[in-house]
């Protein structure tokens, strides 16, 4: 086969001449059949011509024409690829290299992304689904080496979307090879990217999700729920990523959250059960079993904030809602009605919190509904011994932390106050025996001066609340706020071992000032309230 000539001319006819006898090479070998005793070093000529035209290109963005003489070359490639009398033994050999190297010109100029897309897609034509997702899976392996990662992956995530339609045969299982690949991927292109390369990674992304929603449909019983419940994983770890890299505008949603909320409702994914019992292990081993666990954790890594952040999107967005079919007032009311659910959705929202990549205006929202759900007029059970509290111990004492790091490091002081508020709306959440406890252990754990001195004037109140309860429990009998005797918990030595921590330091010495004033002058304020309270035979 001969090179059709061209429709444009490249101005460096060296370069011209080059490529056409580079492709006419190919040709040539394929027709006399020795094209694959030759094959690799044919490949690799043409890979490193276009390597050397990328180099220029890219030495100098400015210069017009070494962009439009790879562009042309690009042009002349995509004819080549397309002609019906290309030969198969030279297509399958240059789909195992061009993927790569005519995605690597998207980073040039966005006028390369259609052509090297399309490359992509003639070779998925001639050479088949299967051998294509294994080739474009490892396409995307090779953007740690470049430079513009974002661009890059652009085309082989658009190629993937068709190959996981295409194929026939054990879709549930090329899926599962195919699916942690490109999210470890998407995470670390997102994570490091800017965001204005990121829009057709996001889309691309999404396109993926919309082929695997096809492909669920044309399954049938436990395969489709295998393939559903896969789908839901990945959905959820893309709205962490997209969450995490765009900037957040008051004013609209992007379509990429409201297209991945759509898509999760189809998967089963209530807001109800995504804060509360969706559990991402349990899940991930529902789909892959026992193997490569590691492998599969690592992709997931962001889906228990997706999870998170699907309702906070909903909180944020009425649009979101509705996409996902979900009444946020009636789920507000479970949470504020169920002291259980309401402990598994602080859990969960609590990754929102520290998610460091995430925007304080998503932090905010988080913030808000925390409060909506934690404020003084929930139904709380402070008599009952409840034996699945131990259960929820770490994560609630997790979620304070989180919740602490955001009243420390928040840009504005009514985010600061709203966070105070959600602290004190989870601490009258823990049971009363066990408040104390979890009150100390943050002390413990803060190096803040004025986190300290915050924690222990909470502790203090705490004190001077069950004075208050123990008075009006003897002076009028009936039970109130559903206490039926005084709470003495707070009242222990524990006190005093607490001033004492501040006071007489672990590490020995006094209190270090003027840095410790704040955490010192209210462990002497407990302290003084302790004695005066005593004294007094309270």
């Amino acid at each position: 086969m001969s090179v059709e000539s061209e429709t444009g001319s490249f101005r460096d006819s060296e370069t011209r001449n080059n490529l056409r006898r580079i492709l006419e090479s190919c040709s040539k070998l394929a027709e006399a059949g020795d094209f694959h005793e030759s094959e690799n070093t044919a490949v690799s000529e043409l890979v490193e011509f276009l390597d050397s035209l990328l180099d220029a290109a890219m030495s100098d963005l400015d210069s017009e024409n070494a962009e439009n003489d790879a562009f042309e070359a690009i042009s002349e490639i995509h004819r080549y690829i397309c002609s019906p009398s290309i030969d198969q033994e030279v297509v399958d050999a240059l789909s195992f290299e061009l993927p790569k190297a005519v995605s690597k010109f998207v980073g040039i100029s966005s006028r390369f992304l259609d052509l090297a897309i399309s490359i992509i897609d003639q070779f998925i034509v001639k050479c088949g689904p299967r051998d294509m997702l294994s080739i474009l899976c490892n396409t995307l392996g090779y953007s740690s080496k470049i430079i513009k990662a974002a661009s890059y992956i652009v085309p082989p995530l658009s190629g993937l979307s068709k190959v996981l339609l295409s194929i026939q045969r054990r879709q549930f299982e090329q899926v599962k090879v195919a699916v942690p690949i490109i999210l470890n991927i998407l995470k670390a292109v997102s994570l490091e990217s800017e965001e204005a390369e990121l829009e057709d990674v996001f889309d691309t992304a999404v396109e993926i999700a919309n082929s695997i929603y096809e492909v669920c449909n044309k399954l049938e019983r436990d395969t489709k729920e295998k393939l559903r419940a896969l789908l839901g994983l990945y959905v959820m770890q893309c709205m962490a990523l997209v969450s995490a890299s765009i900037s957040y505008k008051a004013s609209s949603c992007p379509s990429s959250v409201l297209q991945l909320s759509q898509i999760s409702s189809y998967c089963g994914l209530s807001y109800l059960s995504l804060v509360t019992t969706y559990d991402v292990e349990i899940v991930a081993e529902s789909v892959f079993g026992g193997e490569d666990k590691d492998h599969c954790t690592g992709c997931f890594s962001h889906v228990k904030h997706g999870a998170a952040l699907s309702v906070v999107w909903g909180h944020v967005s009425k649009e979101v809602a509705q996409t996902a079919k979900e009444d946020l007032i009636a789920i507000r009311d479970e949470l504020r009605n169920n002291q259980t659910k309401r402990w598994q959705a602080i859990g969960t929202l609590k990754h929102v919190l520290y998610f460091v990549n995430l925007p304080w205006e998503l932090k905010k929202h988080a913030i808000d509904f925390l409060l909506s759900i934690t404020d003084e007029g929930v139904s709380r059970n402070y008599n009952e011994e409840r034996s699945e509290w131990s259960s929820y111990v770490p994560s609630l004492f997790s979620a304070l932390q989180a919740v602490k790091m955001v009243i420390m490091y928040a840009p504005e002081p009514e985010l600061r106050k709203k966070s105070f508020t959600v602290l004190k709306g989870v601490l009258a959440d823990i049971p009363n025996s066990q408040r104390f406890d979890i009150m100390k252990a943050l002390i413990t754990n803060t190096d803040s001066s004025s986190m300290i001195a915050i924690f222990i004037d909470l502790v203090r109140k705490e004190m001077h609340t069950a004075i208050c309860s123990s008075r009006s429990i003897v002076k009028d009998a009936p039970q109130i706020d559903n206490k039926a005797f005084p709470d003495t918990s707070f009242w222990n030595p524990g006190i005093l071992e607490l001033v004492e921590l501040v006071l007489r330091p672990p590490q020995g010495g006094p209190p270090s000032l003027p840095e410790q004033s704040d955490a010192v002058l209210s462990a002497l304020n407990l302290y003084r309230f302790v004695l005066m309270t005593e004294s007094a035979g309270m």
